[in-house]
């Protein structure tokens, strides 16, 4: 009888263990392409330019509330510029398309996937993912900040690890003020 009761006690704390875990909930929320958008920023010598990448589709994941990963994949043949206006601008648009920068014929999307994700406050995170430009993945790190259904995000991209070397002073001597840094920024304003 001892035997029994002691059996009995111990599938009745298994059984009330088991139930009183909650199972974590992973969601994935689509982002809203049409009111999100992605900014861009190079630096040269001489000053920079600015302008948009749109998102072709996007998800963020979140487990129990917390970003737990996610995945971009970015139309670079939507590669524009703000700063400019007519002609300079359709040169510099038609410049970055090309092979130069982006190759956009060739390499018409460029994809992130989260990989690793930190909290490092209530609402912010350090992201570790695999950024796939002209075909070429790299691992890059970078912060995002979410407040309720909308989110930003901030990156700093090295073009040459991509294969993107028009005017970069680490492949070609003499360029003077013609020099284009290697580092640019992506900031990315988010709603899902």
């Amino acid at each position: 009888m001892k035997n029994t009761m002691k059996n009995l006690t111990i599938i009745a704390v298994v059984v009330l263990t088991t139930f009183s875990f909650k199972p974590i909930e992973k969601v994935k929320k689509e982002i809203k392409v049409a009111s999100s958008k992605i900014v861009w920023k190079g630096y040269k010598v001489t000053g920079s330019h600015e302008g948009t990448i749109a998102i072709k589709s996007a998800f963020l994941t979140f487990e129990d509330e917390k970003l737990s990963g996610g995945e971009f994949v970015i139309d670079m043949t939507t590669i524009s510029t703000t700063d400019l206006q007519g002609e300079y601008k359709g040169k510099l648009d038609g410049h970055l398309k090309s092979d130069d920068f982006f190759g956009v014929d060739t390499h018409p999307t460029a994809v992130l996937i989260f990989k690793d994700v930190h909290a490092t406050g209530k609402n912010s995170y350090t992201v570790t993912g695999d950024l796939t430009i002209k075909g070429k993945t790299n691992p890059i790190t970078f912060t995002i900040s979410i407040y309720g259904s909308k989110a930003t995000a901030a990156l700093k991209v090295d073009r040459l690890k991509y294969d993107v070397r028009y005017a970069s002073k680490s492949f070609f001597d003499g360029l003077k003020d013609k020099v284009i840094y290697d580092e640019f920024d992506l900031v990315a304003d988010l709603e899902f």
